[in-house]
């Protein structure tokens, strides 16, 4: 898959957000958060710089509640990147009105989870608004099964099963997370993604445990059309330039 900017490969570096601040969590416990920045907007700006073309920026109070919580910090991040990079916005996106807010504050694509699960109808909406390229399905799997409300709830459905229904619906891309690796640097789940991406039923986009060039490389070379990092990036265990480089 090929975006506007050329790129056959989408690396998105994470900007997760708590309270205005930039965290990473570990096996999605809020409890388990590290703080590394009071500023997303200049956390953004640096991953730019450094040739980033796209950002995964996440509102986990949001996520958490069900609603957009920190609007402000977003469209800070998209003013401060508008058109040298793009965005794609997570967390509490359950309305139509809620996704139609985020396009209009200037975001590229929005990352549906709980809503396109409990409501694929909306999901779909969302496509004929906006067009299947702006609109994300978070697949996020701990135990075989599908978390929702921020990772704290089974939805009740496997991630082979749920892909196969909402690909039916229109849905073409899906970022799968493996919770249990998320924000540990143990390397991600590869029997995980090689399976979904065997189902043939939309693009991939990897998430969770990525640590290194060659954890990129085997990922890509299961078939994933991109791949979420985050602290990788901010504890200095891969530079971005390095991701960069080991992207097909």
């Amino acid at each position: 898959m090929t975006d506007a900017s050329g790129v056959t490969f989408q690396l998105l570096p994470a900007i997760d957000m708590i309270g205005g601040r930039v965290v990473r969590l570990e096996q999605g416990d809020f409890s388990r958060a590290t703080a590394f920045s009071d500023d997303p907007a200049a956390t953004a700006a640096s991953f730019v710089d450094e040739g980033a073309a796209w950002l995964h920026v996440v509102d986990l109070d949001g996520a958490r509640a069900g609603r957009p919580a920190q609007t402000d910090s977003i469209q800070a991040v998209v003013a401060v990147v508008a058109g040298r990079a793009r965005v794609e916005v997570a967390g509490g996106f359950r309305t139509q009105h809620a996704i139609d807010e985020a396009f209009a504050s200037g975001a590229d694509r929005i990352v549906l989870g709980t809503a396109a699960i409990r409501e694929p109808a909306l999901a779909t909406a969302a496509i004929a608004r906006h067009g299947p390229a702006s609109v994300v399905v978070a697949v996020d799997v701990r135990d075989r099964g599908v978390r929702v409300e921020g990772w704290q709830s089974g939805a009740g459905v496997a991630p082979d099963d749920l892909i196969r229904r909402l690909s039916d619906e229109g849905i073409e891309t899906f970022e799968v997370t493996a919770i249990d690796r998320d924000g540990l640097l143990g390397g991600p789940d590869l029997a995980l993604i090689g399976r979904l991406v065997a189902l043939d039923r939309g693009s991939i986009i990897a998430s969770g445990g990525i640590r290194s060039a060659a954890d990129l490389r085997a990922v890509a070379a299961l078939g994933c059309s991109g791949a979420i990092v985050g602290r990788a990036l901010y504890d200095g265990s891969l530079t971005l330039a390095e991701a960069l480089a080991a992207i097909p």
